[in-house]
């Protein structure tokens, strides 16, 4: 077994050992004692207390959270405040949906004899939680997407106790954060084992694989996420695998736009797309922008804006980010009017710097080595792309594999026409479209779809907002069944007051 070690981004020196690597016996028992605790979930007005009490808790330990998180991450503690807060934000949402009881999605049909074409039993739907859930953390958000995150925080919303793979880059954060929840879970009565954390890279497979685990939630790479959810679906008993895998975020300058916002609009993507140091999965890898005058202007400005440097997540990512760079740079035809490449000093010595590349629409249309301009780099890069027309600008749209944003920038008099049919076009290779604005920025609420078409995600599902709970539950229909024996949700008194649908029409509680 080898040593789980915390390191400092800023340096690649190690801090401290943390745990040791997950065997697959540790993973075998962490997900039955998960199975065995999820009985006691059952109770929907636990879970609401176990949601935020882990929301009390964590902002109790704030301080730590946030110091440990930002050795491990680098993220800064001003970042790291706002993303604690939205995590706890996260929590207390999915207690008030819990205890609104509208998931559920009840549906009452009562028995019709006389119906047409053939008489109707009676059926009573609902949605029941799918068991054991494997969290795989993300690394550039160690609190919103990991051990407290979303996924954690909706699936056991839904009443599916969780194993959380913990990233190796924040394994300290991870086991506080793992220990919080837990707390919180006996605080309120419930069994300490609805949250488990395991940690290692052959602990994840190991994961998947288990027959107790029933559904899968994972943010990270193509690579990674390709490889579990090859895996999750192979297995005898196939599973859900809810995966976030990788993202162009493909930005439409159109050419009305450029002529008249360029340094608006130039100012703008530079925050956008070296926001956390270009390490969301939201950032906006691909422009495409208009040849020409107005298309110079908007470049200028990207270049003039004042843009951050800094130590990326790992020494790993930071040379996966160097040699993306170099070799995009390399291709015949691509330009850097704004050069990435290392900025270490004395403190930070992984430190990188921003960059800009910009390419011809029509090279895109070659293929070869240029695809990878349409592949993620992950790191604080961007790739403007020329086009000289609608059609070159149409033609890379229409070569795009699926993302979770598309963005596009209008002049204040294009609402009609060809605009109208750019925003529908965006809307079949993204799962949110943005209107003059940038993507980066995930509000969590109610409408919020953080998912989209493949390899963006690998299901239609949403990993932020309150529809997120939607994957860790399944319809179940009682037909023709006593009252006596129907869950009390179903029960035609309604004694716990759920919003239901009942012969067509929906009711409150």
């Amino acid at each position: 077994m080898g040593e789980v070690l915390s390191i400092d981004p800023r340096t690649g020196e190690p801090r401290g050992r943390v745990a040791t690597e997950s065997t697959a016996a540790d993973v075998g028992e962490a997900v039955r004692a998960a199975a065995a605790a999820g009985a006691a979930l059952r109770d929907r007005a636990a879970r609401v207390d176990l949601l935020r009490m882990a929301a009390v808790l964590l902002e109790k330990s704030g301080d730590e959270i946030i110091a440990t998180a930002d050795a491990e991450s680098a993220l800064g503690r001003v970042r790291l405040t706002g993303e604690l807060a939205r995590t706890c934000y996260q929590l207390r949402a999915f207690g008030d949906v819990v205890e609104a009881g509208g998931y559920l999605d009840v549906i009452i049909d009562h028995a019709d004899p006389l119906a047409d074409p053939a008489p109707r039993p009676d059926l009573r739907r609902y949605k029941v939680p799918l068991g054991v859930v494997a969290v795989f953390a993300a690394s550039n958000f160690p609190l919103a997407f990991s051990v407290p995150g979303g996924d954690t925080a909706s699936a056991l919303a839904a009443g599916c106790p969780v194993v959380v793979k913990a990233h190796p880059d924040h394994p300290a954060t991870s086991a506080l954060c793992a220990r919080i929840l837990r707390s919180a879970a006996a605080e309120v009565g419930l069994p300490e084992d609805v949250v488990r954390l395991v940690h290692g890279f052959d602990a994840g497979p190991e994961l998947v694989r288990h027959p107790l685990t029933s559904a899968v939630g994972f943010t990270g790479s193509v690579r990674g996420g390709r490889a579990l959810f090859d895996i999750a679906s192979s297995r005898p008993r196939p599973i859900p695998f809810h995966g976030e895998l990788g993202s162009l975020n493909p930005v439409v300058v159109t050419t009305r736009a450029a002529e008249t916002r360029a340094e608006e609009i130039g100012a703008g993507l530079a925050a956008s797309y070296t926001q956390g140091l270009g390490q969301f999965c939201v950032k906006p890898g691909l422009v495409l922008l208009p040849e020409g005058p107005a298309g110079d202007a908007v470049i200028r400005a990207v270049v003039a804006a004042a843009v951050p440097s800094g130590p990326l997540l790992d020494p790993r990512m930071r040379a996966a980010f160097l040699a993306g760079v170099r070799s995009r740079a390399a291709l015949p035809g691509v330009t850097e009017p704004l050069g990435a490449g290392e900025a270490g000093d004395d403190a930070t010595p992984l430190a990188v710097r921003p960059g800009v590349l910009t390419v011809a629409a029509s090279r895109l249309a070659e293929g070869g080595p240029y695809r990878e301009l349409l592949e993620e780099c992950f790191g604080p890069v961007t790739v403007l792309v020329r086009y000289g027309s609608t059609a070159e600008r149409d033609a890379v749209l229409g070569g795009l594999p699926g993302n979770l944003t598309a963005t596009v920038h209008l002049a204040a008099d294009e609402r009609d026409g060809a605009a109208v049919d750019l925003v529908a076009g965006l809307s079949e290779i993204a799962g949110r479209v943005v209107v003059d604005g940038w993507p980066t920025g995930v509000a969590v609420a109610h409408a919020m779809q953080h998912g989209g078409p493949y390899p963006a995600s690998t299901s239609g599902s949403t990993s932020v907002g309150s529809t997120a709970i939607e994957r860790w539950l399944r319809p179940v229909c009682y037909q023709n069944t006593p009252d006596p024996l129907l869950p009390p949700e179903l029960r035609e008194a309604n004694p716990l007051g759920v919003p239901r649908i009942v012969d067509g029409i929906r009711t409150t509680s």
